[in-house]
């Protein structure tokens, strides 16, 4: 084996051939005080596009980062190229505290959490009225998940040309969840898609739903420009068929806020809700559990929300809500 002294002269040197003509390595690491901040668009098998500065860097999780993970929404401090050109890649070195984290999981036994997105303030829930059916249990598990989380839900009911939006609302009356409710027609129009980002402006809203429910439409018709593929119904076992793939942040025209595109769910499994967070979301309720018996799951004999209730401080259909929210977890979504 030959070696090489301190100084060897350049022929003596082997360079080896790069045959796939990408650009060598290089020792030169970019600095962590040069990081710039960026906003996670999308997650596509490890590759993370942020926006930064205007423009979208595709980049990487940084080593550094260990087994923490970026998802849609994450603020993240980025470095490398960021110039967004073809073929470059950049690193994500740190990922910003989160406002909020939005989570599921697979079901109410599975301890994984999944990360759903972070950052957001509101949850839109997308209901068909019809074709598909409107599944109730979902809506109620996706209501938990978003009071847990701590964001507003916002109920938007498709569809009313088939079924009447009456009846499902009624059921949600005495949670006071704002909703809005469209229709082919509207949404052709842009009547609806006009109500519904009234609601939007802003926020980061996460958009939720069943498959088929017509969640992609209507983000469609929110944002032009960015017609995400649609699917439809089978007419057999009335299910919706996955076209969104990916969560996909999408700017609303005019900067006026953010909606993120999200697979359709089948299931919105609540292992992970702590029952004591979901009550925060009745203000009217809250003080009535100061009497309750320590870890008290406020659906028991020695609930202090019974008396609370008695008393006059709330209306009775409040703690009805309440309890079939809460019991919720205990229970399948089809039943």
């Amino acid at each position: 084996m030959r070696r090489y002294g301190k100084n060897p002269d350049e022929d003596d040197i082997r360079v080896r051939p790069n045959p796939k003509g990408n650009r060598p390595r290089t020792s030169i690491r970019p600095k962590h005080e040069n990081a710039v901040e960026g906003l996670v668009l999308t997650v596509d098998r490890g590759r993370l596009t942020c926006l930064i500065e205007g423009r979208t860097v595709t980049a990487m999780k940084a080593r550094e980062l260990g087994r923490k993970s970026a998802v849609v929404g994450d603020r993240v401090s980025v470095v490398g190229d960021l110039t967004g050109a073809k073929d470059t890649l950049a690193r994500i070195i740190r990922v910003e505290p989160r406002t909020s984290t939005l989570r599921r999981t697979a079901d109410d036994d599975d301890p994984f959490e999944r990360v759903v997105v972070a950052n957001a303030d509101q949850l839109a829930i997308v209901t068909a009225l019809a074709d598909p059916e409107p599944r109730p249990r979902l809506i109620d598990r996706c209501l938990v998940a978003a009071y847990d989380a701590g964001l507003e839900p916002l109920l938007v009911l498709t569809k009313s040309d088939l079924a009447p939006a009456g009846p499902l609302l009624d059921s949600y009356g005495a949670l006071g969840v704002p909703y809005v409710v469209t229709n082919r027609d509207e949404l052709a129009d842009g009547g609806a898609a006009e109500r519904v980002r009234a609601h939007l402006t802003g926020r980061m809203t996460a958009f939720v739903g069943h498959s088929g429910v017509g969640k992609t439409t209507l983000v469609n018709a929110l944002v032009p420009d960015r017609n995400r593929a649609t699917g439809h119904v089978n007419a057999v076992t009335g299910r919706g068929r996955h076209t969104t793939t990916s969560a996909l942040a999408l700017p609303l025209p005019g900067d006026s806020g953010w909606v993120i595109d999200t697979p359709g769910v089948r299931s919105f499994g609540l292992h992970h809700v702590d029952p004591s967070r979901v009550v925060l979301a009745f203000p009217d309720l809250l003080p009535g559990t100061e009497g309750c018996p320590r870890a008290c799951s406020h659906d028991e004999p020695d609930c202090a929300l019974d008396q609370w209730v008695a008393d006059g401080h709330a209306d009775p259909a409040r703690l009805y809500s309440l309890r079939r929210l809460l019991a919720t977890r205990e229970r399948r979504e089809g039943d």
